[in-house]
């Protein structure tokens, strides 16, 4: 049997229960190359599949030997590995308390062990709430730095992609003043790196094209509109291209997102959040794909919140988690290939 991928079921009180059941009840994961398995909670699961009007049944025990339990939803059915038992009068959608901070920490750290282990095959998240996470106990900002800590990497990249356009951040979570502070000619050199090699192995891209993008209107328009370009982003480049990635710029952010739709490029290197993010969920609002690129295992997550407004009224889209688990599915596949194809090199075979 293929490893399994591992969803992690997110905020007990969100929609990432409720989303999971929606793609399982449709049946759009019948058919993947790889079996499911999600860490989360039996009784909000049921609450879940309840307020979606699914027909729910447990058995105890599983035909995976990564869970504990097996759900039946509708017509198909879904193995659990239970880690935590809420209160659910005390769990109120919307309302996050430390024990479902507590459930959630525990639901991607139980995942990530397992992918670390080599025992499934990636990981898919659904989201969070960051301040339950920290009030928890969890000292960390949210899922990337916790896996990167897990992981024991330093340094990580967050990629939003769909099937048009994939962009990189330099900076992230950080107030717009900040991000020139921020710039610096090897963290933007590292993210390329991290970039290249991650499209390499898990995308299977032989010689990934980057596009690296300004800071300033029109590129800084030669100094007149700020320096940012030539102190840190062109050096960035020229050293990335001296070690041979393929990159290309600074390029004037207002022109080369229609170049990159167009598939001239296989990723956007951007300065700063709303800088990729804004053409991103132009294209891809409701399939977009948070991929963290770094980390030593395949992890993927939906490209939204926990949508307390929807969250208890079955209907949030799972289009996003959806395209996560189908992207993660990729991703596994040309990583173990690779890895296959890298001892088979080694062997001389």
């Amino acid at each position: 049997m293929e490893k399994p991928l591992i969803i992690t079921m997110g905020d007990p009180t969100g929609v990432g229960a409720e989303i999971i059941v929606q793609a399982v009840r449709a049946g759009t994961f019948a058919d993947l190359a790889r079996p499911l398995v999600v860490a989360g909670d039996l009784g909000v699961m049921q609450r879940a599949a309840d307020v979606c009007g699914c027909e729910f049944r447990v058995q105890s025990g599983s035909r995976s030997p990564l869970a504990s339990d097996e759900i039946f939803l509708d017509d198909f059915s879904l193995p659990v590995h239970r880690l935590s038992r809420l209160d659910l009068a005390q769990q109120r959608y919307g309302q996050p308390d430390a024990s479902s901070g507590r459930a959630m920490a525990d639901y991607i750290s139980w995942a990530c062990d397992v992918c670390i282990d080599g025992d499934a095959a990636g990981m898919v998240t659904a989201p969070i709430n960051k301040q339950a996470l920290q009030a928890a106990g969890a000292d960390f900002p949210g899922h990337t730095e916790l896996l990167a800590s897990r992981c024991q990497v330093d340094e990580v990249v967050m990629m939003l992609a769909g099937e048009r356009l994939r962009v990189c951040l330099v900076t992230t979570h950080c107030a717009l003043r900040e991000v020139p502070l921020r710039l610096t000619t090897e963290r933007i050199l590292t993210t390329m790196r991290i970039t290249a090699t991650a499209l390499q192995k898990q995308f299977g891209l032989e010689q990934p094209r980057l596009a690296v993008l300004a800071l300033n209107p029109h590129a800084g328009e030669g100094g007149l509109f700020g320096d940012e370009e030539k102190r840190h982003i062109v050096p960035a480049i020229e050293a990335a291209r001296a070690e041979g990635l393929d990159a290309s710029g600074p390029h004037s952010a207002d022109t080369l997102f229609w170049f990159a739709s167009q598939g001239q490029y296989d990723a956007v290197i951007c300065m700063y959040h709303d800088q990729g993010l804004i053409p991103l969920k132009l294209l891809h609002f409701d399939d977009g794909v948070n991929v963290t690129l770094g980390l030593p295992i395949v992890r993927t997550s939906v490209d939204h919140g926990t949508a307390y407004d929807l969250a208890g009224t079955g209907q949030a889209s799972p289009a996003s988690l959806i395209a996560a688990v189908k992207m993660a599915v990729e991703m596994a596949e040309k990583q173990e290939r690779g890895t296959r194809d890298a001892v088979r090199g080694n062997q001389g075979l």
